[in-house]
């Protein structure tokens, strides 16, 4: 009995890395992968560049009852930076039976959006091109919700633009801390030639210890999929060089030291049993290593920072509140966004 039970949890990992293996290669632009909603284009020239930032734009059915002449209340979900509009899915469905119009970018460098080569990333310019989105839609008012480095996103758009923003999520976020003080800096270089050798397996291995404690489901595997589906693309190297940008522009660009001036009404969602830090594995000091991304503490932390915040604690849940505990994550964001 002792061997079968080591030999069918081998069996199970061996047969969902080959039913990865054989889905279809991705291209860069996810052009050959269906999006759970319609996928809109906004076309821009930026940086010298034509570019094209895909969004989701979900319509309720029955819109919330609002004031003659206001807007259906509108909310805009901001993916992290190993994931897309895709991984909101079942948030979507959510909101949009709640009455309300959901708005889901991707961002320039992510998903169906354009990978333009040589593009400064920061998050000051990813939050000028979502607001682009928004002026083309003549949306002036939003709930916003961003998800890891989507946090940190929503976090810069807030300070950027406070009258737009009438209420703040951040699930999960990271930036919480600014690892630069303990961790060394890695170059993009270092840091490109890392993401060259990415593929499936490595990728599953790394959510699934920081993300789910190793505690997996076959559901998961999707979002992993759409991470590493490109790895054999002959254009994949433009998106491990962005790739490289965006964790050097994450490691380099703290919003940490401005939580204090989001006058926003806000609420922090943690999973308590995240441990999500960027540079861990370059800490030399043990000691220092196991102090970062400490999300019991972060999130309480944090609430102290940002006036006027609640702050919601997930235990035994980690990095996506929204993916692997859906009901307990929904449920204080109902009730925060229409008390």
């Amino acid at each position: 009995m002792k061997k079968y039970s080591l030999i069918i949890p081998l069996l199970l990992v061996i047969n969902v890395v080959f039913s990865q293996t054989e889905r279809p290669v991705l291209d860069i632009m996810l052009t050959n992968y269906n999006y759970p909603y319609e996928v809109h284009f906004l076309n821009f020239k930026l940086q010298n560049q034509e570019l094209k930032m895909a969004y989701m734009d979900v319509h309720p059915k029955k819109p919330n009852a609002l004031p003659a002449g206001r807007q259906v209340k509108t909310v805009v979900l901001l993916h992290g930076k190993n994931f897309n509009g895709a991984y909101w899915k079942t948030t979507i469905e959510a909101l949009t039976d709640e009455g309300y119009r959901v708005i889901v970018p991707d961002q320039v460098g992510f998903g169906k959006s354009s990978k333009p080569v040589g593009y400064q990333f920061t998050f000051q310019q990813l939050a000028q091109n979502t607001k682009a989105v928004l002026d083309e839609l003549k949306i002036d008012k939003i709930y916003l919700l961003g998800h890891s480095m989507g946090g940190m996103l929503a976090t810069r758009f807030t300070l950027m633009y406070p009258e737009v923003v009438e209420k703040l999520v951040l699930e999960n976020p990271i930036g919480l801390e600014d690892w630069k003080l303990v961790a060394p800096y890695v170059s993009i270089d270092a840091n490109y030639q890392k993401e060259l050798k990415a593929n499936y397996e490595s990728a599953r291995q790394y959510q699934s210890a920081s993300y789910y404690d190793n505690h997996w489901k076959h559901e998961y595997d999707e979002w992993v999929y759409l991470l590493t589906g490109w790895v054999k693309s002959p254009d994949y190297p433009i998106v491990a060089k962005i790739n490289a940008q965006t964790s050097d522009m994450i490691f380099t660009q703290p919003v940490v030291y401005e939580f204090q001036n989001i006058n926003a009404p806000t609420l922090l969602i943690i999973g308590t049993r995240d441990r999500t830090a960027i540079g861990r594995n370059n800490v030399k000091d043990p000691e220092v290593a196991a102090k970062m991304g400490q999300y019991q503490l972060l999130g309480k932390a944090t609430q102290q920072k940002i006036p006027n915040a609640e702050l919601v604690e997930l235990d035994n849940v980690g990095h996506l509140p929204h993916i692997e505990v859906f009901d307990r994550f929904i449920k204080p964001l109902k009730e925060f966004l229409n008390p």
